[in-house]
């Protein structure tokens, strides 16, 4: 029997960047775990480590953003992926407007959604986020796609 890291390995991600914006911070992480869960409303869930930084700001927030990356964008994935919030301003130099919730949308994505939360539950060592689309926009780019390898060799 095959190891279940084995097997998970081989499910399809898209590339993701959450953020958003709590008492005067503003964070985001890269994240593979979105997913649509309702078409009406529109909703969104988001799972985010308990430790990370901007679990602690979606929570605070009562929201969050969702940025689909651009082909292109691996890099970004990087940047948002492998450093920590809590240590360093992870949108110094970055372009990003406010969505109408607050939290960041990023410059030249694939598309974006801003979602205010609705629901939160308890999922082992992470929290999944739903979040109700209040807002989103599109662009020509293709998506992202996660390969574990762009980000851990």
């Amino acid at each position: 029997m095959a190891r279940v890291e084995d097997a998970f390995g081989k499910f399809t991600y898209g590339v993701y960047v959450v953020g958003a914006k709590h008492g005067g911070r503003v964070n985001a992480l890269t994240c593979a775990w979105v997913t649509r869960v309702s078409f009406s409303p529109p909703l969104v869930a988001v799972a985010v480590g308990k430790t990370r930084f901007s679990h602690d700001l979606i929570k605070g927030a009562g929201a969050f953003s969702v940025n689909v990356l651009a082909e292109d964008q691996v890099e970004l994935g990087r940047h948002f992926g492998l450093q920590s919030g809590r240590q360093v301003d992870k949108f110094e130099g970055i372009p990003y407007r406010e969505g109408v919730t607050g939290s960041p949308i990023l410059e030249g994505v694939a598309a974006w959604l801003d979602c205010r939360l609705v629901h939160a539950y308890d999922a082992g060592d992470h929290t999944i986020f739903v979040g109700e689309v209040v807002d989103s926009g599109t662009t020509d780019k293709k998506p992202l796609v996660f390969d574990p390898k762009d980000y851990w060799g």
